[in-house]
C-alpha cells in the first residue's frame, strides 16, 4: 500500500467515465471515498467529511476529506481535514460543537469543533493492531485540525471498536457527552459518557438483535417526535451492518425505542427476531427475518448513513455512502470512486402502531427556503388511464439530475413500470416496477448498461409496500449513476447504483394486465 507521506495524486479522471459522475450527489474531484463522518452544521455551512483515500480509488491510506455546503446540493470540497500518518489510519467519527468549552480546546465565545474519531493502528505503533477513540480539534471553523496530544481517550484494547457518534444529551442525568461506538465483529453498540470529551465512563451496551450476521458498524442515536407530537419522543438507534443487509452485502438498519442516558430500550415493534437473524439456523427463516427487520433503504447502495450534528430547526438529516463493499473497489469509473447519497430529512410516524421511519431528500436549500419549484419542469399531466400501453417521459437531460413524481391508482393492472435510463429500442434500462399480486416495489437492473464489472452487481431489489387508499406514490430521483426512490412519501426507500451506455436516455412508463390511472406525474431537472 501507499504510504500516507510520499503519495501523489491521481491524473485527471478519463474522458469516458466522466458521464458517471453526479450532478447532485458528492463525489470527490480524483479519489477514493466512503463513509460519511463527521457531519455538522456550524455558522451557515453543512461540513461533510468522509473517509478517503488521498492517493488513490480503492480504499486505503484512511484520512478525513472535508467538503462544505450550504444547500446540501452543490458542494466545495476542500483539502484533507484529518490526514493518516505513519501511526494510524483515520477511520470513522463525528465532529461536535462545543458550545461549551467542556474540552478546553476553545474559548467561551468561540467553540471549537471537536472531532472523535477513530485511530486505526499499525504496525510498530505502540497501540498496535488494536482500534481505539482519539480527538482532534479546530477553532477556524472546521478548515484546519490539530490532533489532541492525548490520543486515544478511549481504548478497550480491541482490534474492532470504532465508528463513535458523540452528541450532548440533556435528560434526566446531568448534562453530558454521549458516545456510541461499536464493537464491530461482536455485533454491539456500546454507550460511554464524558464531560470533557477526554475521560469517558462505559454505561451499557445493546445487541445483538435482528440483522446480525455481518459486522456492526456506523451507529448514530437521536430523539425524534412521533408526528411531530412534543409528548411522543422516541429515540432512534441506527446500526449499519455488513455483510448481511436485506439486498445483500451492505445496509443500514435501525431500531425505535426508549434512552434514558444510560441503556438503549427497543420497543417490541423494532424486533425481528430477539435473538437475532444469525441464530436462525434455517436460511429461509433467516430470509424472512430480515424481511421483518426495520431498514433505512431495501436497496443495494446505501450504507453508512449517520446524521449532521447541530442541524437548523432542530432538523434530522442523513448522509450514506451510496455504495455496497460487495464490488466498491471495482465500480467502473477513475479516478474517483465513489458518492454520497442525497442528504434526507427523517422523520417518525405511527404506521400500525408502531413508529416507523420515513424520509424525504433534502431537494430544497434548508437554510434558504428554495423549493423543487425553481428546478426546470420538463412535464407535468393531468389524469389520465393506461392499459397495456406506454406514456414516453422526458429524456434524460446531461449534466442534470431528474426528480419524477408520480401518484398512479394501480385500479386492475397486474404492475405498472417505469422504464429509466433506456436505449431506444426500448431493449435495455432499469425498471422500477409495482406488482399488485405480491404488494412488492421492485427494482430491477439487470439490464441497466455495465453490470460486468462484478459478479454481484446486476441484481433486483424488492420492498413491501402498502398502497394508501389505493394509490401508489414515487418519487425517484435519477442522476448520471444512480436511481433513489422514495415511496408512500418516504415510508419505503429503494437506492441502487447504474452504469448505463451513453446513449441510455430515454424514460417511459408502462401498464399492463389492466388499466392503471395516473392521477400526478411531473418530470423537473435540477443542474
Amino acid at each position: 500500500m501507499t504510504s500516507c507521506l510520499d503519495a501523489a495524486r491521481p491524473e485527471t479522471a478519463p474522458e469516458e467515465t466522466s458521464r458517471f459522475r453526479p450532478a447532485i450527489h458528492f463525489t470527490a474531484r480524483d479519489t477514493w471515498l466512503n463513509d460519511p463522518n463527521g457531519l455538522v452544521f456550524y455558522d451557515g455551512l453543512y461540513h461533510l467529511f468522509f473517509q478517503n483515500n488521498p492517493y488513490g480509488n480503492v480504499w486505503g491510506n484512511m484520512s478525513w476529506g472535508h467538503a462544505t455546503s450550504r444547500d446540501l446540493l452543490h458542494w466545495t470540497e476542500h483539502p484533507v481535514a484529518i490526514a493518516c500518518d505513519e501511526t494510524e489510519d483515520i477511520f470513522s467519527g463525528s465532529v461536535v460543537v462545543d458550545h461549551g468549552n467542556t474540552s478546553g480546546f476553545g474559548a467561551a465565545d468561540a467553540p471549537a469543533l471537536v472531532a472523535i474519531y477513530t485511530s486505526a493502528y499499525k504496525a510498530g505503533s505502540e497501540h498496535s493492531g488494536t482500534q481505539a477513540q482519539s480527538l482532534a480539534y479546530s477553532t477556524d471553523a472546521g478548515m484546519t485540525w490539530e490532533k489532541y496530544a492525548g490520543n486515544p481517550v478511549l481504548t478497550r484494547n480491541s482490534a474492532h471498536f470504532r465508528d463513535p457518534k458523540v452528541f450532548r444529551y440533556e435528560g434526566k442525568h446531568d448534562p453530558c457527552w454521549i458516545m456510541v461506538a461499536v464493537e464491530a465483529q461482536h455485533q454491539k453498540v456500546v454507550f460511554y459518557r464524558s464531560e470533557d470529551l477526554k475521560s469517558w465512563d462505559f454505561l451499557s451496551d445493546f445487541g445483538p438483535a435482528n440483522a446480525d450476521a455481518g459486522e456492526w458498524e456506523c451507529p448514530d442515536l437521536f430523539p425524534l417526535a412521533v408526528d411531530d407530537d412534543p409528548e411522543n419522543i422516541k429515540w432512534v438507534l441506527i446500526v449499519n451492518v455488513n455483510p448481511g443487509a436485506v439486498a445483500g452485502g451492505s445496509g443500514g438498519q435501525y431500531f425505535v425505542g426508549e434512552f434514558d442516558g444510560i441503556r438503549f430500550v427497543p420497543d417490541a415493534g423494532s424486533l425481528a427476531a430477539p435473538a437475532g437473524v444469525s441464530a436462525l439456523g434455517d436460511s429461509a427463516a433467516a430470509a424472512a427475518a430480515l424481511q421483518q427487520c426495520l431498514w433505512l433503504d431495501w436497496g443495494r447502495d446505501c450504507y453508512a448513513s449517520v446524521s449532521f450534528s447541530d442541524a437548523p430547526d432542530e432538523r434530522r438529516i442523513i448522509i450514506g455512502w451510496m455504495n455496497n463493499w460487495d464490488y466498491a473497489n471495482e465500480l467502473p469509473t477513475a479516478p474517483w470512486r465513489s458518492s454520497m447519497t442525497l442528504a434526507r430529512e427523517l422523520r417518525l410516524t405511527a404506521l400500525n402502531g408502531f413508529a416507523r421511519l420515513v424520509q424525504q431528500p433534502a431537494l430544497a436549500g434548508l437554510t434558504t427556503g428554495e423549493d423543487l419549484t425553481a428546478a426546470h419542469e420538463q412535464l407535468r399531466s393531468g389524469t389520465f388511464e393506461l392499459r397495456d400501453s406506454t406514456f414516453r417521459l422526458p429524456a434524460a437531460v446531461p449534466d442534470s439530475a431528474q426528480v419524477i413524481e408520480a401518484e398512479i391508482r394501480p385500479g386492475n393492472a397486474e404492475y405498472v413500470a417505469f422504464h429509466l435510463f433506456g436505449n431506444p429500442d426500448e431493449t435495455t434500462g432499469t425498471v422500477l416496477s409495482y406488482n399488485a399480486t405480491t404488494g412488492q416495489l421492485v427494482l430491477d437492473r439487470r439490464r441497466s448498461g455495465n453490470t460486468g464489472f462484478h459478479e454481484k452487481f446486476a441484481s433486483v431489489e424488492s420492498a413491501p409496500l402498502v398502497l394508501e387508499d389505493g394509490v401508489l406514490k414515487l418519487q425517484i430521483v435519477l442522476d448520471h449513476c444512480s436511481v433513489e426512490v422514495f415511496a408512500q412519501d418516504g415510508k419505503v426507500v429503494l437506492t441502487d447504483l447504474i452504469f448505463p451506455a451513453a446513449r441510455s436516455q430515454e424514460n417511459w412508463l408502462t401498464a399492463g394486465g389492466g388499466t392503471a390511472t395516473v392521477l400526478k406525474l411531473a418530470v423537473s431537472t435540477l443542474s
